[in-house]
């Protein structure tokens, strides 16, 4: 995997930070209560941290300078009740900022999941987990420069410079004029930099998005990878995109070094000034030595909050960068967004059809063309044919994944576009061939289906699914937790898990994609019984390779190049001696070859098929 292709195309495209700005606006308006009290105590610091340099004047002039020894404890008990002032203000803050701050990024990051999961399916093929999860977690950590101590201390940073400033023109204009055409230049530096700095942030963003993303399937595969000994590769993958972060990384330390350099110059050269300009006045009697010292507090009091004013500046930068990726996620549409405008659908009787369906992935090319098919209500239909004809596609139609480009998909005679997505799922039960389930408990996973079913009704769907025999053997039964996509259990039993909670839903309309594909014969046997029970009264939709499974379903579909070609009961299609006997026949001599009592039925893929036909016929 190459992360420089993305990279260009990434760069090229123009970054627009008014909706940042916009959602900044109203984050920071919704919360403008908390802000303007922390304001508030950040205004009451800043005057408190004004007495320590005040007092130097009146200490060098009139105590030091006329003895006035009577002065000294006024202004050793003013600084002593400053400083109190300063820290229980400085207390304050950080409880009624930077607390609520974390809060709000919780709750910002609850706001952004809950968009998240409910996209389309089609977003989720096109885009890397890694990339929602940093939209996730890392853009919104940015939002507390806004809502935290960061916009706070930009005004107040703004309300001290100004403050110090009048003081300062108070002391000696003239000397301040300067001062201000220095700091003025060392302005419009930081300017340059920060908008260097804003689309490198942005980009730092993506890069770290495509590093997570591929260290996630890495480690969620890390069986795949060390069976093909391709830890190297991972390596040199994960080091490629690592070292982009680096250059990333560096690029912006490079110009916040260049920031804090120009400062440097810019403190030396207002120095230089308060030192030739401020002597001089002392000098000719037009300042007291008390009066350039507390000028030299007060030019650091100007300086200091223009240099961070810089580095929030930077903070800002970054936390827009963030905005703007999450508004680009936040603006799509979700399944909700598109519901509002459809109809509600309390039942289903479970009539399931297509009406001329046509569907690609990619423009131009047909995944499935004009198929039409009709399931009643309570009957099976199996989906047969080679790998690629259009099975799984089909299947992401009637669960609603994606939407045809033509034709219709109805149930119960409804417009499947025209109906609530919730309520239609809501009947829905699905049994994959490579289930995935969650790092918990057997029977939370059980219940995932139905939250509210009670322990009994779990139980009892195990029984059914016969995850029964191997739950109850472990130490702490149904609460064995099954690890990270249940790698805990073996593929039989996390099969038998899966059409547990199938049947725990009580579906309508029920999809099983291979749903014995991980079990040898004598579990499937037993399985075949509980599917059987559960598929009894529902709309069924099975897709299998191995035909022997779908003898008793009221009707098979074969589908070749995205077309059913054929259609009826297992009888009727081997007496018609098409595609389907072909099929049926092939699997019947592979098993054959295979020294494989035909009456029984093993759970071997076409590829183990094929390779075992190949050493047989080689014999």
């Amino acid at each position: 995997m190459s992360y420089d292709g993305k990279t260009l195309k990434e760069k090229k495209k123009k970054i627009d930070y008014s909706a940042a700005w916009r959602e900044a606006r109203r984050i920071v308006w919704e919360r403008r209560r908390r802000l303007l009290l922390g304001l508030l105590l950040l205004l009451v610091n800043r005057l408190a941290g004004f007495v320590l340099p005040s007092s130097s004047k009146y200490l060098i002039d009139n105590v030091l300078g006329q003895g006035n020894a009577e002065l000294l404890g006024w202004l050793a008990l003013a600084v002593i009740l400053a400083t109190l002032v300063q820290g229980a203000t400085t207390f304050a803050l950080s409880q009624i900022l930077s607390v609520a701050a974390q809060y709000t990024i919780a709750e910002f990051r609850k706001a952004v999941e809950r968009h998240v999961v409910r996209l389309p399916v089609s977003y989720f093929d096109s885009t890397k987990s890694g990339v929602l999860i940093s939209r996730v977690m890392s853009d919104a950590e940015g939002i507390r420069n806004l809502v935290g101590t960061g916009i706070v201390q930009l005004l107040g940073g703004i309300f001290t410079a100004v403050l110090a400033l009048a003081v300062l023109f108070w002391l000696n204009w003239g000397m301040t004029v300067v001062l201000i055409v220095v700091l003025a230049l060392f302005g419009a530096g930081v300017g340059m930099v920060l908008k260097k700095v804003r689309p490198i942030f942005r980009e730092r963003g993506k890069i770290q998005a495509d590093v997570t993303g591929r260290l996630g399937e890495t480690l969620g595969a890390i069986r795949t990878v060390k069976a093909f000994r391709s830890e190297k590769h991972e390596d040199r993958i994960f080091a490629h995109g690592v070292h982009r972060l680096f250059r990333n990384v560096a690029s912006t330390i490079t110009a916040l070094s260049g920031t804090m350099a120009i400062s440097n110059v810019i403190l030396g050269a207002a120095g230089v000034t308060i030192m030739w300009w401020g002597g001089r006045a002392v000098l000719a009697g037009q300042m007291s030595l008390g009066d350039l010292i507390m000028y030299i507090f007060f030019t650091a009091m100007v300086a200091g909050p223009v240099v961070q004013i810089a580095s929030i500046g930077t903070q800002i930068s970054e936390a827009l960068a963030g905005l703007d990726r999450i508004h680009e996620v936040r603006g799509m549409a979700t399944e909700i967004d598109h519901d509002r405008e459809r109809q509600p659908l309390p039942s289903i009787s479970g009539d399931v059809a297509f009406e001329e369906v046509w569907f690609e992935y990619e423009e131009g090319v047909p995944v499935l063309k004009g198929v039409s098919l009709a399931a009643d209500a309570g009957t099976t239909t199996a989906l047969v044919g080679s790998s690629g004809s259009g099975k799984s596609t089909l299947i992401s139609l009637i669960l609603a994944f994606n939407r045809p480009q033509k034709g219709r998909v109805l149930v119960d005679g409804k417009d499947l576009a025209s109906v609530r997505l919730r309520d239609y799922r809501s009947f829905l039960g699905v049994v994959l061939q490579d289930n995935v389930l969650f790092d918990g408990s057997i029977a939370e996973n059980i219940g995932y289906a139905n939250p509210r079913a009670t322990r009994d009704e779990v139980i009892e769907a195990a029984r059914i699914a016969h995850v029964d025999e191997f739950a109850e053997s472990f130490e702490k039964g149904y609460e064995t937790i099954v690890g990270e996509r249940g790698v805990k259990l073996s593929g039989g039993q996390r099969q038998r898990v899966a059409i547990a909670r199938a049947i725990i839903a009580d579906p309508a309309i029920l999809i099983l994609d291979e749903a014995t594909s991980s079990l040898d014969s004598e579990s499937e046997a037993r399985i075949q019984d509980g599917l059987s029970r559960l598929r009894r009264g529902r709309t069924t939709f099975v897709i299998a390779h191995r035909l022997s499974t779908i003898r008793s379903a009221d009707q098979i579909l074969v589908l070749e190049d995205g077309q059913i070609v054929e259609r009826g009961t297992h009888a009727r299609l081997m007496a018609l001696g098409g595609r389907y006997k072909e099929l049926h026949d092939k699997q019947y001599r592979l098993e054959s070859d295979l020294f494989i009592n035909p009456g029984e039925d093993f759970s071997v893929d076409e590829d183990e098929r094929a390779q075992a036909a190949r050493r047989g016929h080689g014999h």
